[in-house]
C-alpha cells in the first residue's frame, strides 16, 4: 500500500514542498535596488542617459553597433515589421507555437500572419519549414528562438536574401543564445529582445530592437518617440537644441531611465544568469531522462548555446493514467510551480476565425501543446529546489503510469 508521502497530494498525500516554489522569481539584489533609487535622485527618469548606455551596454553584447530601447518586445517586434515595410496584403511567416504578440502585430499593420509547424526536436521552425510556407505575398520571415534555443539563422538569412524577404528575429526568450559564433540578434535585419520579469535579464518591462543596419535602428528609434527628429534626452539636456519637427507617424513605445538603470546592472551578470539556467538545465536533464512517462528537452548542438529561458518537458501521455492538465494541477498541489507554453495560435478564439485553421493543421505543434509542461528554472532557485521539482515530477510519473 502507497504511503501517504507516496501519494500525490491532490489524492490527499504529503506534497513535496510545504513553501510553494513559484514558476519564476527575478533575481534582484542590493546593486539592482541601488541603482534604480540613484536613477529616481537624479531627476532623469524618462529616456536618457541611462537608456542611451543600455543601447550600448546591450548592442554590445550582441555584436552589432546600434540598438533601440524600448518598453516591451512587442512594441519591437511592431516596429522592426513596419520599418521593414510590412503592410496591407503582406504575408509574415512565423510558427503555430507561439506567443500573441507576432501575429498581432502583423494584423495591426494589415499584413497576415501565415502559421506553419515547427521541428519536433528543437521545437524551433527550420529553414525547411519557412521556405516550403514562402508566396508572393510573403514579405518577412520571423522564427521564434523558442525556450532559448536558437535557430539556424545563417541559413535561414540565406533562404530570405535568395528569395528577396527580410527577417525579424523574435528573440523574447533568446538573451545569451548563440548559434555557430553568432548571438541572436546579431544576423536577422531586426530582432526584438524582451526583459519582462521571467526573462533572461529583466528591467521590469521593456524590451530591445538589435540589428546590424544603423538604418534599421534609427527609425525604429524615431518611431518609437512620435516619430520626432529627436527625442526628450536632446531637448531638454545640454545636448540641445529645444527645436524638432514631426517626420512621421509613430508611436510611444520607449524604455525610461528607471527601467534602463535596473537592466544595466543586470546585464553585469547577464553570462552568469545564463549559466545558472544551464545548470539547472543540466540537472533536469540528468535526473529526468531516463525516468518512464517523460521526455526531455533534446541536447543542443554543440555549436548552439541555448539561453535557456525555458526547460519544456513532455509527458509520455500513453504511458500514463492522467492528462497533461491533471498532471499540471498536481504538481501544483506537490508545492511547484509550473505553466505551460505556449497554447498554439491557433487555437484561441480570434485567430481561429480570423485565420481559419482547424486543430490538426499543425500536428507537432499541437501534439507537443498536448503533452508539454515547463518547469521552473531561473536563478535564485537553489540545489534543494531543483531536487524538490525533480522528486514531485518522478513522484507523479511513477504514481500514474499505466
Amino acid at each position: 500500500m502507497a504511503t501517504k508521502a507516496m501519494r500525490p497530494a491532490i489524492e490527499g498525500g504529503s506534497p513535496v514542498r510545504d513553501e510553494f516554489l513559484p514558476f519564476a522569481r527575478p533575481a534582484i539584489t542590493e546593486p539592482d535596488i541601488t541603482r534604480v533609487v540613484e536613477t529616481l535622485r537624479s531627476g532623469w527618469l524618462t529616456v536618457g542617459p541611462r537608456t542611451k548606455e543600455f543601447e550600448k551596454i546591450v548592442a554590445e553584447y550582441i555584436g552589432v553597433e546600434k540598438a533601440a530601447a524600448l518598453h516591451s518586445c512587442t512594441a519591437g517586434l511592431h516596429l522592426s515589421l513596419a520599418v521593414l515595410g510590412v503592410g496591407r496584403g503582406d504575408e509574415v511567416v512565423m510558427p503555430a507555437l507561439n506567443f500573441a504578440a507576432g501575429p498581432n502585430m502583423a494584423i495591426h499593420l494589415g499584413a497576415t500572419p501565415v502559421l506553419v509547424d515547427i521541428d519536433p526536436e528543437t521545437l524551433n521552425v527550420t529553414p525547411e519549414i519557412l521556405e516550403a510556407a514562402i508566396t508572393p505575398r510573403t514579405k518577412v520571415l520571423l522564427p521564434l528562438h523558442f525556450a532559448g534555443r536558437p535557430c539556424d539563422m545563417r541559413t535561414i538569412m540565406d533562404l530570405a536574401r535568395s528569395r528577396g524577404l527580410r527577417v525579424v528575429g523574435d528573440g523574447a526568450h533568446a538573451i545569451g543564445s548563440d548559434y555557430g559564433g553568432a548571438k541572436v540578434g546579431s544576423l536577422a535585419d531586426a530582432t526584438s529582445f524582451s526583459f519582462y520579469v521571467t526573462k533572461g535579464i529583466t528591467t521590469g518591462e521593456g524590451g530591445i530592437v538589435t540589428s546590424p543596419d544603423r538604418d534599421v535602428i534609427g527609425r525604429v528609434r524615431r518611431l518609437s518617440l512620435h516619430g520626432m527628429s529627436s527625442g526628450a534626452w536632446k531637448r531638454y539636456s545640454d545636448k540641445g537644441p529645444w527645436y524638432y519637427e514631426i517626420l512621421e507617424a509613430g508611436y510611444k513605445y520607449n524604455m525610461n531611465d528607471m527601467q534602463a538603470a535596473l537592466g544595466l546592472t543586470q546585464m553585469e551578470r547577464v553570462e552568469v544568469f545564463r549559466a545558472d539556467r544551464e545548470r539547472i538545465a543540466a540537472a533536469y536533464t540528468r535526473e529526468l531522462a531516463n525516468v518512464e512517462g517523460v521526455v526531455v528537452p533534446a541536447a543542443c548542438l554543440t555549436e548552439c548555446v541555448h539561453a535557456w529561458h525555458l526547460y519544456p518537458i513532455q509527458l509520455d501521455t500513453d504511458a500514463l493514467t492522467i492528462d497533461r492538465n491533471h498532471f499540471v494541477l498536481a504538481l501544483l498541489e506537490e508545492g511547484i510551480g509550473v505553466s505551460v507554453h505556449f497554447i498554439p495560435i491557433h487555437y484561441h478564439p480570434f485567430f481561429r476565425d480570423h485565420l481559419g485553421h482547424a486543430p490538426g493543421a499543425f500536428p507537432v505543434t499541437e501534439r507537443y501543446f498536448e503533452r508539454a509542461v515547463s518547469l521552473p528554472i531561473y536563478p535564485m532557485m537553489t540545489d534543494g529546489d531543483v531536487a524538490d521539482v525533480v522528486t514531485a515530477v518522478s513522484k507523479l510519473l511513477s504514481h500514474y503510469k499505466r
